[in-house]
């Protein structure tokens, strides 16, 4: 199973096309359950979740490999080591657990000059000592892997992967990682929603690419395809993706990602959907549309 449960809905009101706000406890853990009968093994959380970490605590997460993210490393922390560990350690309280699959870092600069080599220092003797088993970063941007100073420090690299934005794949990281060893997992395959959105409620402020956006719809009826079929099947035909991480409201929407999985799904070029413009690819650039 490459579907990975994300889990930013259970803390906070986050995506596009989220209507209904954070997701109720109640929902979370039947979620948890129908991840588990579907043979989902993997749960994507971040300390910056808000409460998501307190809430998937709530549960027997044992079946799961638990991913999780540290935030930005703020520049007056002086003792990084104490810092990285209260995080981490913290983190695992909160989800009643005793190690991770997974810590990644936020934000890659964070690893870069002396602060950078200490941080990693400390995240390898967690590994040592076998609260983490794999270290990564979570990016934005392809670029951010060429300033690392040595790929062989990371495990795992969770990165942005959709029809529009496609810059893993035509920058070659994702065969180049794969030949490190390096586990890969793409994020925002449904770009926060915005791909799955009706038409009929497209926000104003995505005016300027309303002309892509039209043809996508329009293609869809004209073909009778379906949009979340046609956002799946891109990473899903990629040699290389470890992990599709997903974020979900309700078990409905769960099953329905799940059961279109287990279609045979044809790749289409969709070539006139890529674009490398970052105030639409990056959603954290929207609010300032």
């Amino acid at each position: 199973m490459k579907i990975a449960l994300g889990s930013v809905q259970f803390g906070l009101n986050y995506g596009i096309s989220n209507s209904k706000g954070i997701t109720p406890k109640k929902e979370v853990k039947e979620i948890l359950s129908c991840a588990i009968e579907s043979g989902i093994d993997t749960i994507d959380t971040a300390i910056d979740y808000g409460n998501s970490e307190l809430i998937l605590g709530e549960s027997d997460l044992s079946k799961f490999k638990i991913i999780t993210k540290i935030p930005n490393l703020n520049p007056n922390v002086k003792n990084i080591s104490k810092w990285v560990e209260e995080k981490i350690y913290s983190s695992m309280n909160r989800l009643n657990i005793k190690s991770f699959y997974g810590v990644l870092i936020h934000n890659s600069s964070n690893f870069i000059g002396n602060r950078g080599k200490n941080l990693i220092q400390t995240l390898h003797s967690l590994k040592k000592e076998g609260i983490i088993k794999k270290i990564g970063i979570s990016i934005y941007d392809p670029l951010e892997i060429e300033n690392l100073q040595n790929l062989k420090m990371i495990d795992l690299i969770q990165a942005p992967l959709n029809l529009i934005d496609r810059r893993m794949e035509k920058s070659g990281w994702i065969n180049r990682i794969n030949k490190e060893g390096i586990e890969f997992h793409a994020r925002s395959i449904f770009l926060q929603g915005l791909l799955l959105l009706d038409s009929k409620v497209l926000p104003i402020k995505f005016k300027q690419w309303k002309p892509m956006l039209d043809r996508w719809y329009d293609e869809l009826k004209k073909k009778e395809l379906n949009a979340l079929s046609e956002c799946l099947s891109y990473p899903m035909s990629i040699n290389g993706i470890d992990k599709i991480i997903v974020g979900v409201n309700n078990v409905e929407q769960l099953n329905e990602i799940v059961e279109t999985t287990k279609l045979t799904l044809e790749k289409r070029e969709w070539s006139f959907m890529k674009s490398d413009d970052k105030n639409f690819i990056n959603p954290y650039n929207w609010k300032k549309l």
